[in-house]
């Protein structure tokens, strides 16, 4: 296989056609093009579709493998002197793995990043050997760069309340306060991610029970998986709230969270309500959406909450994925002995 400065490359009619085959696919695939030969461009995309339709993968999911795949593809067409074909792909060698892992290094892009990456680069490969178009051997011996244990960011128990309660304070419609408190106490209530809370509909909110018991919701996270938490009833009376003095009328088919022109409210949105909070009430810059998520697993664990159980309701598909909290819990207790105990201040 010729490298640069090695054999020059005499693919040059397949190279012409290749790239007519790279800009149809980014018409395809949005905004990402993927510099590949016509044998290869077509499969690319046949896997985009097997990942939409038989892995069911998010929008979120389908932008980011394209973005990792598209970047490997430019740098194998610098590497190689022009568009990978399928054969070039089965032909790879351990050392230009390690030369694509070096170019990114030199980039500075993170371990987390590479790591994904990687998969993304596995997932694909394996999707060809699946279907007989190319063998490669080389990557499964390439591993993965070592990632730091990272600890969730959590809020203090205060600072979730204060969130709650000062939310309101940042728009003058009434309708839109109630709404922000309701999306922030259900992301904090329910241990919701951000776009699992904005992909309700009317039909899935939680009725507020007229004897105080807790409700149930089904969430669809990750993968298109389901899964059953429990709604505390203040998480449901101010959905109902915010129902309540919403101007648009909705179907249940409808968006359940609504921005000001009456489309689903989008996730930026949020976020930048808690930027807001953050500069009033004085919150550390990690206090986010998602570090409403992290508080909500972190206090039940804090009050004796069972892991697996809270596992359950995040809907991590691993427990070390969870475990991550037991850190947080150990560091609170550590910093609570350290400020309590008598033989500490000695």
């Amino acid at each position: 296989m010729a490298r640069p400065g090695g054999v020059a490359h005499t693919r040059a009619a397949p190279v012409e056609a290749g790239r007519a085959a790279a800009s149809q696919t980014k018409g395809q695939a949005g905004a990402i093009g993927f510099a590949a030969a016509p044998d290869l461009a077509v499969h690319i995309e046949q896997w985009q579709r097997w990942l939409r339709h038989e892995r069911r993968a998010s929008r979120h999911t389908l932008d980011a493998y394209g973005r990792d795949l598209a970047a490997f593809l430019a740098f194998l067409s610098g590497h190689l002197g022009g568009l990978p074909t399928l054969a070039d792909l089965s032909g790879l060698t351990r050392a230009d793995f390690r030369a694509w892992l070096s170019a990114r290094a030199g980039e500075r892009r993170q371990s987390s990043s590479t790591a994904r990456a990687l998969s993304v680069l596995r997932g694909f490969f394996a999707y060809l050997a699946r279907h007989g178009l190319a063998e490669n051997t080389a990557l499964s011996g390439i591993r993965s760069p070592r990632l730091p244990r990272s600890t969730p960011k959590a809020l203090t128990a205060a600072e979730a309340d204060d969130a709650l309660d000062g939310v309101a304070e940042l728009s003058d419609v009434a309708w839109i306060a109630k709404r922000d408190v309701a999306v922030l106490t259900l992301l904090y209530g329910c241990g919701l991610r951000i776009g699992e809370a904005l992909a309700l509909n009317r039909a899935d909110a939680p009725q507020v029970p007229a004897d105080g018991t807790v409700g149930t919701l089904v969430i669809t996270g990750k993968g298109n998986k389901q899964r059953t938490v429990p709604v505390l009833p203040v998480v449901a009376r101010a959905i109902a709230d915010y129902l309540a003095a919403c101007p648009f009328d909705g179907g249940p088919d409808d968006p359940l969270f609504l921005g000001a022109r009456g489309r689903r409210l989008s996730p930026r949105a949020v976020q930048l309500q808690m930027q807001r909070l953050r500069g009033l009430l004085g919150l550390p810059d990690t206090a986010t959406p998602h570090a409403l998520r992290h508080s909500f697993a972190t206090h039940l664990l804090a009050a004796g909450g069972d892991l697996r159980a809270i596992q359950e309701l995040l809907g991590h598909a691993s427990l070390s994925t969870t475990q991550r909290y037991t850190d947080v819990d150990a560091a609170r207790l550590l910093s609570v002995y350290d400020g309590a105990h008598p033989r500490a201040r000695r």
